[in-house]
């Protein structure tokens, strides 16, 4: 009996050591040193300081890393579904299927709208001239007056913005903002020294960022916008990159996912050697998209075939009941040349949690659904190909 009570003590000792050692890494935080104004907007978007303590901790422990561990293949060919050809019996269903979709108001697009381009001289992207003077920004609501014009109902579209870029994207849509164009901001977090430190800056000011696209579902339920869309009948929500113009509401690929019974349909392409991003594996009996940092180090990439273009389709419902334990992963980033350390999730965690089917659609001609642009240089080699497809969708006319 005396050995059983030694053995609990000693190890109501160790407990007790690891909770000292852990409140311990919670004040080296320093998050008290928040005033109240930064405290305020970072609670206005989303920051939870007890979870970011939480993070930190696990990861000082080694009890989180960004590779998945457990079995990775490629998917198996029957995962990939491939967009019917113009003028077959399948394509012309499911044109029939998008276009009902589209005239009963059922669809609305949300851009992926936060991102700075660093590449481009570290402006916001979105008030980049894409073509024919007219920014990426000015491309997406032209094509929205297309979808109008053509369907007889405006399709939602909705901006999610991150603090850097959201006055200015606000300030360039001026009076149209209104019922079917909106903007929501993503969530905030602090950035941490080495040291698990608040990290400011050389003025003293706290470092805030995005903490990733997979903000996206929350902040969208904050905004309220994606409730009153489905209690007025939407169905369908695609996700894209503001710079992808190809990305846009499809008829076509409106009909391929209403007629399924997935709650997410990904998009991937062809895959070429010098893409580099998200892939879908088999991973554990399912298909879902990971990132190649996430891949085990014994996986070789090169075997995919595809490659995932970052736009999704949900079905309404099924994104608004989702309640996913996310996943952060640790990034390592250089601010005024110091080494901190910030938490980041990915959108396509989703496809861990939800049935997910992935279509492989075109990456070439008027046709194209991925035509990303990451810097200038890239911006003027693509004049040719964004025009045609900008003209091909309405965005500069017919």
């Amino acid at each position: 009996m005396q050995r059983i009570i030694r053995v609990i003590a000693g190890a109501r000792c160790q407990r007790a050591h690891e909770d000292q050692a852990m409140k311990k890494d919670s004040s080296s935080l320093d998050l008290d040193s928040l005033t109240p104004s930064e405290r305020a907007e970072l609670e206005r978007h989303g920051f939870e300081a007890p979870a970011l303590i939480e993070r930190y901790q696990k990861s000082r422990q080694g009890l989180t890393q960004n590779r998945v561990t457990g079995q990775v293949s490629p998917p198996k060919p029957e995962s990939l579904v491939r967009v019917p050809e113009p003028g077959s019996a399948d394509y012309e269903r499911y044109k029939e299927l998008g276009e009902a979709a589209l005239r009963r108001g059922e669809c609305a697009l949300a851009v992926l709208s936060g991102g700075m381009a660093t590449r481009m001289g570290g402006v916001v992207k979105g008030l980049v001239t894409a073509v024919e003077g007219k920014t990426f920004l000015e491309l997406r609501l032209a094509e929205q007056d297309a979808l109008a014009k053509k369907y007889g109902k405006r399709p939602p579209l909705w901006l999610m913005t991150s603090q850097p870029t959201h006055e200015p994207i606000v300030k360039a849509l001026g009076e149209r903002l209104g019922q079917e164009l909106d903007v929501f901001q993503q969530n905030l977090s602090v950035r941490l020294n080495e040291s698990g430190e608040l990290f400011r800056d050389s003025q003293g000011r706290v470092s805030f960022y995005s903490p990733g696209h997979g903000d996206f579902p929350e902040a969208l339920k904050r905004s309220g916008l994606l409730q009153r869309f489905q209690e007025a009948g939407g169905r369908y929500l695609l996700v894209s990159n503001l710079d992808n113009l190809g990305g846009g509401l499809d008829p076509v690929m409106i009909g391929l996912h209403l007629s399924g019974d997935a709650a997410i349909t990904c998009e991937v392409v062809e895959k070429l050697a010098a893409d580099k991003g998200g892939v879908p594996v088999d991973y554990d009996g399912r298909t879902v998209i990971l990132e190649e940092f996430r891949l085990p180090t014994s996986f070789d990439p090169t075997t995919i075939p595809v490659f995932n273009v970052n736009t999704l389709a949900f079905s309404v419902d099924s994104l608004l009941a989702q309640d996913i334990p996310w996943t952060y992963f640790e990034v390592n980033k250089l601010v005024d040349g110091v080494k901190v350390l910030q938490y980041e999730r990915l959108i396509h965690e989703l496809t861990f949690h939800l049935p997910t089917r992935y279509a492989v659609v075109p990456r070439q001609g008027a046709r194209s659904r991925f035509l990303p642009v990451k810097d200038m240089a890239e911006l003027e080699a693509r004049q040719a190909e964004i025009k045609s497809l900008a003209h091909e969708r309405g965005m500069l006319g017919s």
